[in-house]
């Protein structure tokens, strides 16, 4: 029965955090058409990269450069994408199985898959929430990228609404939670100032690169707050696996 309530509690919180999170694909569907991008470009995007944020980073560079600037816009997504390797990582006993399995599980290894497996109970139920999660996502944000795409498709001209900085604000939105700590926030101010000095001279997207490297020698030159570096909202703090 336990297992059963914990089964339960793994759907219940898949699902909503699919409906949740897959209702942004809509802004991430009218900022590519505002960036430049058309609709089957913007939805082939959300197909094939799947990672939200580096989708919301690529969109940003290519709006400030256009289609010249997408090396870069490829690089900085890659920056950002990297982190989900350590998801992978972390996920890989939970999901089990063969060399089959694992890579099926790949492009649903993100962020909110992650969290809700990790935040389940037993071994099914963790593998339960990385699935419905994932695949739920996966399949909202695309369907929701469409519905956006089409709909910046119809408003036009994106500079007519001040579309044409949408992109840059939306990454500037899911950034800023992030900074909170003050270390986060060292770091980001650090990237910050390199990439306005770098703007005026280099090409777009160029300053993303430079401001990502520039964060990562900033975040590993500073102590770690604690022994083990994680935070007390960390799962494995809490008793979790």
């Amino acid at each position: 029965m336990q297992q059963d309530a914990a089964s339960r509690q793994a759907w219940r919180d898949g699902i909503g955090v699919s409906l949740a999170t897959s209702a942004y694909g809509v802004s991430f569907g009218a900022l590519g058409v505002a960036a430049g991008l058309d609709i089957w470009q913007t939805c082939v995007l959300s197909l094939l990269m799947f990672t939200g944020g580096s989708q919301f980073a690529f969109v940003g560079v290519v709006a400030s450069g256009g289609l010249s600037a997408i090396p870069a816009a490829i690089a900085s997504a890659a920056l950002l994408g990297v982190r989900n390797v350590a998801y992978g990582l972390r996920m890989a006993p939970i999901i089990g199985g063969g060399a089959a399995r694992r890579l099926a599980a790949m492009p649903f290894t993100i962020d909110e898959s992650a969290a809700v497996a990790l935040a389940q109970s037993d071994a099914r139920a963790r593998r339960i929430g990385f699935w419905v999660t994932g695949i739920g996502i996966y399949a909202g944000w695309n369907l929701f990228t469409l519905v956006g795409a089409l709909l910046g498709d119809v408003l036009g001209d994106p500079r007519a609404y001040g579309l044409d900085a949408a992109a840059a604000a939306a990454f500037l939105a899911l950034l800023w939670p992030r900074l909170r700590r003050g270390e986060a926030a060292v770091v980001g101010v650090a990237a910050a100032v390199v990439a306005a000095v770098a703007t005026p001279v280099t090409m777009p997207g160029v300053p993303v690169l430079v401001a990502g490297v520039v964060a990562i020698v900033v975040a590993v030159a500073l102590p770690a707050r604690r022994a083990g570096g994680e935070p007390d909202d960390v799962a494995e703090r809490q008793g979790l696996p």
